[in-house]
């Protein structure tokens, strides 16, 4: 999982409210056994409207998308997180996000920003024509104008985003305490040890 502590550039200025998963990536694109390529179906229904904001060339890449409330609601599907993640998208600003969602989010490295409606709208109306600003280490949202808006963020989900650690790279930090307890183990239960062998 990559790092994140600043996410910075253009912003896709979607907000429409009650977004489930299904919008995010329909149910016929579940069938991949690949992350890469989800971008494709990402909000596929959407991108049928005239004029919507994911048309725009201006937007192709953008890592931050700004959402309406309740944002990633409906069935839990991983593949929501891979598609915005193959989109270049890597923090999702929204007053409120499904928790279903914003847990998948976050074990796949992507930043879920919440705050109040008003915010959400005056950077609507920045990501028309500027860049928008995200630094984790202080948790704050600003724009070329002086808005600065601040974020809470869980401290333990904000260290494992800061240092790129998924349940794996957790696990793994952990490789010298692990191996200490498994020496122990062997010479305190060596029954185990023997029973382990044989199987």
């Amino acid at each position: 999982m990559q790092a994140i502590s600043h996410v910075a550039g253009k912003a896709i200025p979607f907000g429409r409210k009650n977004v489930d998963t299904d919008v995010i990536i329909p149910a016929h694109w579940l069938k991949t056994i690949t992350r890469e390529g989800l971008a494709r179906g990402a909000f596929e229904t959407v991108k049928q409207e005239p004029g919507n904001v994911f048309a725009d060339p201006a937007n192709a890449g953008a890592p931050i998308l700004i959402a309406g409330d309740n944002f990633g609601c409906g069935s839990s599907r991983e593949h929501a997180a891979w598609a915005l993640l193959d989109m270049g998208v890597t923090c999702v600003i929204a007053p409120s996000f499904s928790d279903i969602f914003s847990g998948n989010a976050f074990k796949n490295g992507i930043l879920t920003v919440a705050l109040p409606q008003e915010a959400v709208d005056r950077l609507m109306e920045v990501a028309q024509t500027d860049p928008i600003d995200i630094d984790l280490e202080t948790q704050t949202v600003t724009t070329p104008f002086q808005d600065r808006f601040a974020f809470e963020i869980d401290p333990f989900r904000k260290h494992c985003l800061l240092n790129g650690l998924d349940e794996v790279g957790l696990t793994m930090a952990q490789g010298d305490a692990i191996s200490k307890h498994e020496a122990k183990a062997r010479e305190t239960l060596p029954f185990l040890a023997r029973t382990l062998a044989s199987a």
